[in-house]
């Protein structure tokens, strides 16, 4: 009895091409949002401590240019939320939830109970004594 597996093989290879695609897709999108924030980083903070070390070693920074360079830095802080849902769908979600001007008129605004309940872990519990956790 001869039982042959060949028709069940294109498809689970066809099914681990798709899962791998899929999965190095999102690792792409992943690293492509790391990149930019990392850039955005080092664009905005990299004069500010460079600027900071040389005023350390021989004091010929201007105040008004120390303080530009503060305010760069400050910027890269304002640039995250608007970088991070224009790059995460997931981000975007979970501000929507929260965010009024950004709920779906369909989505139904959580109550503060259930936000409560929901992160107390105070679900049903089964009994617990010493002996059952030793």
């Amino acid at each position: 009895l001869q039982v042959s597996h060949a028709p069940s093989q294109p498809l689970a290879s066809n099914e681990s091409r798709r899962f791998t695609n899929k999965h190095s897709k999102k690792a792409l999108k992943a690293s492509l949002t790391l990149g930019i924030l990392l850039g955005m980083f080092f664009v905005a903070w990299l004069p500010f401590f460079v600027t900071n070390v040389a005023q350390a070693v021989c004091g010929c920074v201007p105040a008004g240019f120390f303080d530009v360079l503060t305010w760069l830095g400050y910027c890269n802080s304002t640039m995250n939320p608007i970088i991070y849902p224009l790059f995460m769908r997931d981000f975007k979600r979970a501000m929507g939830k929260f965010l009024p001007c950004c709920r779906r008129s369909a989505e139904p605004r959580p109550s503060a109970i259930s936000l409560s309940m929901r992160n107390s872990n105070s679900g049903p519990r089964a009994a617990t004594s010493l002996k059952n956790v030793l």
